[in-house]
């Protein structure tokens, strides 16, 4: 009886390295590929450019290897005890790092099993992580953007957007991750917001900047990221018009748009019952719903019905009511909003919501309530949280007090330290023609 062999894989980008640790453990047995699944990889690392299923056809499709199976955990361990191989195979370039802890548990796991770990010499000049920012460098299309969303759902406890207005606010998004916690933390995507779009314009937040004009500058943000992208729709307007937003919106390759059951002038939900917060009937929002619906063409595009009932003074019951005719009309998402600070009138409708709907997606947007944590909100069962005019409202202080500074000095000697080095903005941009001396 041939000697099972495991070798753990992402196999999102195939290339000669991983086909030589394949050949190399053929060698000594049938080759077991555990390949990492969504979730497994997803707080560890960006979500891959294909499915699940579209990568284990790809290695099933591989000499020598004799089956793939799930792995759904960063760490081995599982699988191993599961499948108890006689080896596990592995490049050696996990001896220093993040991934020596991942090795270290292998081989105590490996010698309670009696098997062996067999490490084989890392190929030089191969590097996947390379390769995935030379993929991202060109680009991504309309429809890989668009399916990323739904997907990012299905693998994490609960994804990170933030609100964008410009691309540069967008490569910032796009780029950064930091390591915390034994995890790679960075931000899943995007939230188009018409308060920031608005304010950074110098406009009210009245819906005053048309759809035209938003999907002009949101332009600027998709060319430079390849991360999916939630629109903030307000009321999405008369449903006549709706169906037609919906369409550019899918043809560009937003994954989302959020519309609240709000009529009449837009006022911004942070002012609650401060100021005059009209609802639409459950009737009229459902038919606005199901419109949007009927007028999509693909699967993965999402409409997302935000509940202003907690805004309006309204009980829990109500946002209740809501959300359920909201899901039956067809909505993808319910986005549940509230401007009290202790939050539990979210955690209340979120929990009882989870009752007796495990599925549909929930989104918060914890603007008043931040005490929380992504975990406790996950906790709730919320499973994305946008950060929805932080990098506005960032932004903003910081140009008054450089603009303040040089007004105090009469000159900017005093204002270098608020600002990046000329240096650093002329390369901040790929692409960006170098100094010349």
């Amino acid at each position: 009886m041939a000697k099972k062999v495991y070798l753990g894989m992402i196999a999102d980008i195939m290339h000669p390295g991983l086909i030589n640790i394949i050949n190399q453990g053929a060698k000594y047995g049938d080759v077991i590929i555990g390949l990492f699944t969504d979730r497994a990889i997803a707080t560890h690392k960006r979500l891959p450019y294909l499915s699940y299923d579209q990568r284990k056809k790809v290695v099933e499709s591989i000499n020598g290897v004799s089956e793939v199976v799930p792995q759904d955990d960063w760490s081995y361990v599982p699988n191993l005890r599961k499948y108890k191989p006689d080896y596990i195979i592995h490049g050696d370039d996990w001896k220093d790092g993040k991934a020596k802890p991942l090795r270290d548990e292998v081989f105590k796991v490996m010698k309670e099993l009696g098997g062996e770990v067999i490490e084989i010499p890392y190929t030089y000049g191969i590097d996947s992580s390379s390769l995935a920012k030379e993929i991202d460098s060109l680009g991504t299309t309309p429809e890989a953007r668009m399916k990323k969303l739904r997907r990012l759902i299905n693998a994490k406890p609960i994804v990170r957007i933030l609100e964008s207005h410009c691309g540069l606010t967008g490569l910032i998004i796009e780029n950064l991750s930091i390591e915390a916690g034994g995890e790679t933390r960075q931000f899943d995507g995007m939230w188009s917001s018409s308060l920031t779009d608005s304010t950074s314009k110098g406009k009210p937040d009245i819906e005053a900047v048309d759809l035209t004009n938003r999907l002009h500058d949101l332009n600027d943000t998709l060319e430079v990221t390849t991360k999916p992208v939630i629109f903030d729709g307000d009321t999405g307007g008369k449903t006549e018009h709706f169906v037609f937003t919906v369409r550019t919106l899918e043809r560009l390759g937003i994954s989302a748009v959020i519309i609240e059951d709000k009529v009449g002038l837009k006022q911004n939900s942070l002012f609650g019952t401060d100021a005059q917060q009209t609802q639409a009937t459950i009737e009229d929002f459902c038919h606005k719903i199901s419109s949007g619906k009927e007028a999509q063409i693909t699967d993965d595009f999402m409409i997302i019905a935000r509940i202003e009932s907690l805004i309006a003074g309204k009980p829990v019951e109500d946002a209740l009511e809501r959300a359920t005719a909201y899901v039956k009309a067809g909505a993808d998402g319910i986005m549940i909003h509230s401007k009290n600070k202790d939050g539990m009138d979210i955690k209340e409708f979120c929990l009882k919501f989870r009752e007796q709907d495990k599925n549909t997606p929930i989104v918060a947007v914890p603007t008043t309530y931040n005490q929380f944590t992504e975990d406790e909100l996950a906790s709730w069962g919320i499973n994305v949280v946008i950060y929805a005019n932080h990098m506005l409202r960032s932004a903003y202080p910081a140009m008054v007090n450089c603009a303040k500074s040089i007004l105090e000095n009469k000159r900017s000697y005093e204002a270098n330290d608020m600002c990046m080095s000329i240096k650093e903005i002329l390369t901040l941009i790929p692409g960006t023609k170098k100094e010349t001396k």
